[in-house]
């Protein structure tokens, strides 16, 4: 006979890492539960980075200093001319739950109270589904806000000093 027992808070939900499985182990026990996965800082900071980035509104991720470093590199053979997913991602990971920090820059024009709840919604459901961990809380630092008029001179910053 097995004995599943999961020890509940005064508001009726499991409590985080209180949670025990009593019960059998080896053959006899379902494959998910033999083994312990791990879930490295940087998997979940491309995860939040990607899900942030989906959302209409977000014009960029990282602060000032984090774009300059992303655009130098960038313009560095081999450097990752891609861009960084986690530019502007810092997560803290631990065995049952995360917490994301993001530095954002919005869109002039658009709602930054509902582009930042969009934000965690979307960050909380893709982390919490392609991971299993709980996202206790996703903080959000509005760094800046891209205007119109600043798309010419980063076109024209981007092709500088680039070989063609």
């Amino acid at each position: 006979m097995t004995d599943n027992t999961t020890s509940v808070g005064s508001a009726g939900r499991p409590e985080a890492g209180v949670s025990t499985l009593k019960g059998r182990t080896g053959a006899g026990a379902p494959a998910e539960t033999r083994g312990k996965t791990t879930m490295a800082d940087g998997v979940v900071a491309k995860i939040a980075g990607l899900a942030a980035r989906e959302v209409p509104g977000i014009h960029h991720l990282g602060g000032g200093m984090a774009r300059a470093f992303g655009a130098m590199r960038e313009r560095v053979p081999g450097g990752g001319g891609g861009g960084s997913v986690t530019q502007g991602v810092k997560v803290e990971v631990g065995e049952r739950q995360a917490a994301v920090d993001l530095n954002i820059v919005v869109e002039y024009g658009v709602s930054i109270v509902d582009v930042t709840g969009d934000v965690r919604t979307n960050v909380i459901g893709a982390v919490e589904r392609m991971t299993g961990l709980e996202v206790v809380e996703v903080n959000i630092a509005v760094d800046d806000v891209h205007l119109p008029d600043e798309e010419g001179a980063e076109e024209s910053d981007a092709g500088e000093g680039r070989v063609r």
